[in-house]
């Protein structure tokens, strides 16, 4: 068995970036608003960061958890989740706004619902 604790306090963090993110994301309209101006570049830097922290978060969890916990959810690209970290964090300096501003549109929202849900549920 787990420290459910732990992996409580590693989701809330999680699902605390998600909230963080869809605040910064609500004023960019396409990912053009990232690189057109100064403050949408901020926005792509923290957005990644955000990013980067989930992922690694999300690796956390499935070492802790022996890889059981995240599986028993597949509505969420858990690969997908965590390889977002890896291409950001050693790509960084050709990062594809195109491709964040389509992460967060897309895939985001289903994440931050998701663990949402495991939060609820490991808490009965």
């Amino acid at each position: 068995m787990y420290d459910k604790e732990l992996v409580l306090n590693i989701l809330t963090q999680i699902f605390e970036a998600t909230q963080k993110i869809s605040f910064r994301i609500e004023p960019i309209q396409s990912a053009n608003d990232f690189i057109t101006a100064p403050d949408g570049l901020e926005k792509l830097d923290s957005i990644c960061m955000l990013l980067i922290a989930i992922g690694e978060s999300l690796k956390k969890i499935d070492k802790i958890t022996n890889g059981e916990l995240l599986s028993q959810y597949p509505q969420v690209d858990w690969k997908g989740a965590k390889g977002i970290r890896d291409i950001i964090a050693h790509q960084y300096f050709d990062i594809d706004a195109e491709e964040i501003f389509w992460v967060c549109s897309h895939q985001l929202n289903p994440l931050s619902l998701t663990i949402k849900k495991i939060i609820n549920e490991l808490k009965i």
